[in-house]
């Protein structure tokens, strides 16, 4: 952990360690901290906030022709070359742009709720019908895509702590805390009091750990699970691990923060390791959690 992280995280340290938390639980749960990138909408005037504009929510949905129109809405684009050299602690390309579709709500649980498509630099994109997902016109749905946030984002580097603290197991009391981590639940807590003030405020961000509200296991674990299932049915691309630790969180958007009528649904975008690492972004599964 460098030096700066350290003293960022000082905050949660401290509160931990007035509740009674032992130092050496504290330490270890540190030792878990990830790097991230918080997404911010500029303001109306414009402004950056202090973080460069890397990308943005909504606006023309541009692709190359040979990609097929997306199952799903489109949520924003990212300008790789725009973000902070290793600030997401993902090993992004240096260059393109990563476009990122999803629905804010659980329709199946044997299917993708989003995609990720990554356009190279320099490659040639036409304009496309951004409601082509909408085939059968749903009033509703428009409704809900009408209601997507529009305008240029902001980057803000950060860190992630766990929001996590338990791991299911096949028998009662059907959860455990995360192993090697006794102190678990109470050091998620002081998490839970203590982010706003170590990381910027976003609903979009990437890297770090996910987060659904009321859910005390990782997320990722239910997307690896979830794409397991699907794979079994025919309806992946091809064999994935179901060990979430080969998976990671490419990005998560909090939609509830800008969707009336979606309020606490939460977008998750994984990954598994070997697939970011080949930049293999059409393997990317989308999973959600609302809790209407």
């Amino acid at each position: 952990m460098t030096p700066e992280t350290r003293d960022a995280l000082r905050p949660f340290h401290d509160e931990a360690i007035a509740r009674g938390i032992p130092e050496d639980d504290v330490e270890r749960w540190l030792g878990t901290a990830r790097p991230c990138l918080a997404l911010a909408q500029c303001g109306a005037d414009g402004d950056d906030g202090g973080g460069p504009v890397v990308g943005r929510f909504g606006g023309p949905l541009l692709l190359p022709a040979d990609v097929p129109d997306p199952a799903h809405p489109f949520v924003a684009s990212i300008d790789l070359a725009a973000l902070p050299a290793d600030a997401s602690g993902l090993p992004l390309p240096p260059d393109g742009h990563l476009l990122f579709f999803a629905f804010p709500e659980l329709r199946s649980s044997y299917e993708s709720e989003g995609s990720v498509v990554y356009v190279p630099a320099g490659t040639a994109v036409t304009e496309r019908d951004r409601n082509a997902w909408n085939s059968l016109d749903f009033d509703d749905e428009a409704a809900m895509f009408e209601a997507f946030p529009q305008g240029p984002l902001r980057a803000l580097p950060g860190v992630s702590l766990p929001y996590h603290h338990s791991v299911d197991i096949p028998e009662e009391p059907w959860s455990e805390p995360l192993p090697g981590h006794p102190r678990a639940e109470e050091l998620a807590e002081v998490w839970e009091d203590t982010h706003d003030a170590i990381a910027p405020a976003s609903s979009f961000r990437i890297g770090g750990y996910a987060c659904d509200e009321g859910v005390y296991t990782d997320p990722i674990g239910i997307a690896a699970l979830r794409a397991g299932q699907a794979a079994e049915a025919g309806r992946g691309d091809g064999p994935v691990s179901g060990d979430v630790s080969d998976w990671v969180l490419l990005a998560d958007w909090y939609a509830g923060m800008d969707v009336q009528g979606w309020e606490s649904a939460t977008v998750h975008w994984a990954i598994q390791r070997e697939d970011l690492a080949a930049w293999r972004f059409h393997r990317v599964f989308t999973s959600v959690f609302w809790n209407p």
